[in-house]
């Protein structure tokens, strides 16, 4: 590694994670002022077949990094009139049981309603649940803490998230999603788990999804083995799409560009909220914070079955990186870390 600097060092650090073992296979992509800085695949889409990762074509689960995709859904609803971040979740969701307090979507969408996290494997079930059928898991659950006075990251608010949009929109969430964000953004390789239900004649771009989808994997002490099967499809808005490292750097560059929401939305769904008159480091379906180095970035990293991944978007520097790996919890922020300061090192 010695002597290298800039992409070239990166490019190093990311090939290294699969000569190690430490990771299946990865994509990244790296975009400055919307051009090309890095794109590449690295390892295994899928080992036991030996196909290799393509950053333009395979699609990964790209976990958290799903919340900004409904962040952005929820800003073009705000801005439609169809729903307001400071009305009750039960103006939307009447049937939702009452609790001690009321709570807001603008709470949800923060993680300041006091909704719990998961318990045990709740976060790997492979149930066939609907939004709506999915909210039994814990809608009988005391908050944790008052809505607004305190912060829990979780995946269920954005469940109920989703629940009061469908609710408010009469469109099914996924299809909301599809037709005011991912297709005006031109995220053609962006799907739901839904998607890959639908025979691959129905629409094209599914197809070609389902076979440029990656493996799953998690780690063992020497080796890998693919993932338990999971159903994502309930937590959509939380943790369920999957999309290609270049769909989401694009998405990213979408965001430093602001299209398709209006600066002010745009300003509410990337402003950390604040319990107490201190700063949560969270938006509206972002990490609004810094990096490593004290960088300010918007974005997400994201944990889940099969999946590691990194959204950073960097306004000072409109510098999008995407990193997408197809494995559970590997354990390499640190050489992720590694290799974005490398990036910069670039573009200095």
């Amino acid at each position: 590694m010695e002597g290298l600097q800039g992409l070239e060092k990166a490019d190093m650090l990311f090939h290294d994670l699969v000569a190690e073992g430490q990771v299946p296979g990865m994509a990244i992509t790296a975009l400055k002022n919307g051009q090309t800085l890095l794109q590449k695949g690295y390892g295994y889409a899928d080992l036991e077949r030996k196909i290799q990762v393509d950053a333009k074509k395979t699609v990964f689960r790209i976990a958290s990094i799903s919340k900004c995709i409904t962040g952005l859904a929820l800003g073009k609803m705000v801005e439609e009139g169809i729903v307001d971040l400071e009305a009750s979740f039960y103006a939307y969701v009447p049937y939702y049981p009452k609790k001690t307090y009321d709570f807001i979507l603008r709470q949800l969408a923060g993680h300041t309603a006091g909704i719990r996290g998961y318990r045990g494997k709740e976060y790997a079930l492979n149930k066939d649940f609907s939004i709506k059928d999915s909210i039994a898991i814990f809608k009988n659950d005391p908050l944790l803490f008052e809505p607004g006075q305190g912060y829990l990251y979780n995946s269920f608010d954005f469940v109920l998230l989703s629940l009061a949009m469908q609710e408010a929109s009469g469109v099914p969430f996924q299809d909301y999603v599809r037709e005011n964000i991912l297709m005006p953004l031109g995220l053609k390789n962006t799907f739901s788990p839904m998607d890959f239900n639908v025979s691959s004649s129905a629409r094209l771009p599914i197809g070609q999804a389902v076979e440029n989808k990656a493996e799953f994997y998690t780690k063992r002490a020497l080796s890998f083995k693919k993932a338990a099967e999971v159903n994502n499809s309930y937590k959509l808005a939380g943790g369920g799409f999957l999309s290609t490292s270049e769909d989401v750097a694009r998405l990213g560059q979408a965001i430093l560009e602001q299209k398709l929401l209006k600066k002010e939305t745009y300003d509410q769904l990337l402003t950390s909220q604040e319990v107490n008159g201190k700063p949560t480091f969270y938006g509206l379906g972002f990490q609004v914070s810094q990096d490593v180095q004290g960088r300010p970035f918007v974005g997400h990293v994201g944990s889940s079955v099969g999946a590691y991944t990194n959204f950073f978007v960097y306004p000072e520097e409109e510098l999008v990186v995407s990193v997408l790996i197809n494995c559970t919890a590997p354990k390499v922020q640190e050489k992720l870390d590694g290799a974005i300061a490398a990036i910069f090192e670039n573009i200095a």
